[in-house]
C-alpha cells in the first residue's frame, strides 16, 4: 500500500522535520509545491485536495483556512498547530494517552497533533489521574525547559545571531499559555496546571517536571506505586518508556534530543512523602514532527514506528 502526503508548511521547522522522516520511505509519495507556488491559493488547494493525507505545519489561522480548502470527502488531515487540539470532531493525536487512543486515531479523518509541553505533562499525569492517585480537582504544577527550536525561525535566529545571550529564560509569566486548555482537557482535570515554561540555550530537547506532595494526596501513594502505575500504562509502547531512577543523579534536557522517544522517571523520597516526575523528549521529535509521523503511520495502517528514530 502506498499513500500520497502533502505537508502544508513544509519549509517551517516542524515541516522540515516531518519531511526528513518521510523522504526516504518508498510507501509514501510526497506532494511538493515550488517556492513560487506555495502562496498560490489555487495550486495550494489543488495540492491539499489531491493528497491522501495532509499534514498542516502552519499558524493557527492558516491551519483553519487550510481545513476549509479541503473540499473532498477523502483527504485526511493531521494538524500540527494549536488550532484544533481541543476542538470537537478532532481526535487527539497522542497515541499513548488512553488505552483506546491509537484506535481512535486510526479511524479519524481529523487528528490534532499534540503540543510538545502537553505531551510531556500528559504522559506524566494522565495515567495517575485515571488510576485515581491524583484527584481531578488537584492543583498541579508543571515546569521545565525546551530547546529554542520550539519557538520557530524567529526564536532560532535570536539565539543564533547573538541578539539573545541568555542561557535560560522563563516565559508564559501571565499564566495564560496557549497550551493550558489542551493540558487541562486531555488530563481530565478540573483546573489548569500552574505552568512554568522556560527556554534553554539548547537547539533541541526538552525536560518537563511535575512535583507531587504525596503525603498530601488523599491516597498518599508511595513513589514506587506512582512508578508502577506509569510503567503499566506504557508497558507495551515502543516509544514511551519508564526507566528506574535509582541510579540516576541528574537528568539533562538533551537526554532524548535527536530521537522520537519519550522517557519518564519517578524520583521520590518515601520518608518525606514527595516525588518529582520527570519526562524528557525532543521538542521537534515526539513533541512535534515525530508525533505527526507516528499519527500518519497509525492512520495509514503502517507500523507506528516507521521512519522514527528510537
Amino acid at each position: 500500500m502506498s499513500i500520497s502526503v502533502f505537508i502544508d508548511g513544509a519549509a517551517g521547522t516542524t515541516g522540515l522535520e516531518i519531511r526528513e522522516r518521510l523522504a526516504t520511505r518508498s510507501e509514501i509519495a510526497l506532494i511538493a509545491l515550488d517556492d513560487a507556488d506555495r502562496k498560490d491559493a489555487k495550486k495550494r488547494a489543488e495540492a491539499l485536495n489531491s493528497a491522501d493525507f495532509v499534514i498542516l505545519c502552519l499558524p493557527d489561522d492558516a491551519a483553519r483556512e487550510a481545513v476549509e480548502l479541503v473540499t473532498n470527502e477523502r483527504t485526511r488531515i493531521i494538524d500540527a498547530s494549536t488550532a484544533h487540539r481541543v476542538a470537537d470532531g478532532w481526535a487527539y493525536g497522542f497515541a499513548e494517552l488512553e488505552p483506546a487512543q491509537a484506535a481512535a486515531i486510526a479511524e479519524a479523518r481529523y487528528v490534532s497533533n499534540p503540543g510538545c509541553w502537553p505531551t510531556g505533562f500528559l504522559a506524566l499525569v494522565r495515567p495517575l489521574v485515571r488510576a485515581g492517585l491524583i484527584p481531578p480537582d488537584w492543583v498541579l504544577t508543571a515546569g521545565g525547559a525546551s530547546g529554542y527550536s520550539g519557538g520557530g525561525k524567529a526564536m532560532i535566529a535570536e539565539f543564533e545571531d547573538g541578539s539573545e545571550a541568555t542561557g535560560y529564560r522563563a516565559y508564559g509569566l501571565n499564566l495564560e499559555h496557549k497550551h493550558l486548555p489542551e493540558m487541562q482537557k486531555h488530563a481530565r482535570i478540573d483546573h489548569a496546571p500552574i505552568f512554568q515554561p522556560a527556554v534553554a540555550r539548547a537547539y533541541r530537547g526538552m525536560l518537563i517536571e511535575v512535583p507531587l506532595p504525596l503525603q498530601a494526596l488523599p491516597r498518599k501513594p508511595a513513589p514506587a506505586q506512582i512508578e508502577q502505575v506509569l510503567a503499566d500504562a506504557y508497558r507495551d509502547s515502543p516509544i514511551v518508556r519508564v526507566l528506574p531512577a535509582d541510579d540516576i543523579s541528574l537528568v539533562r534536557i538533551e537526554d532524548d534530543a535527536g530521537t522520537d522517544r519519550l522517557t519518564i522517571r519517578v524520583f521520590g523520597n518515601a520518608e518525606r512523602g514527595q516525588a518529582r516526575l520527570v519526562a524528557t523528549l525532543d521538542n521537534l521529535g515526539k513533541g512535534a514532527g515525530g508525533a505527526a509521523v507516528q499519527n500518519l503511520n497509525i492512520m495509514a495502517g503502517f507500523d507506528q514506528t516507521a521512519g522514527l528514530v528510537l
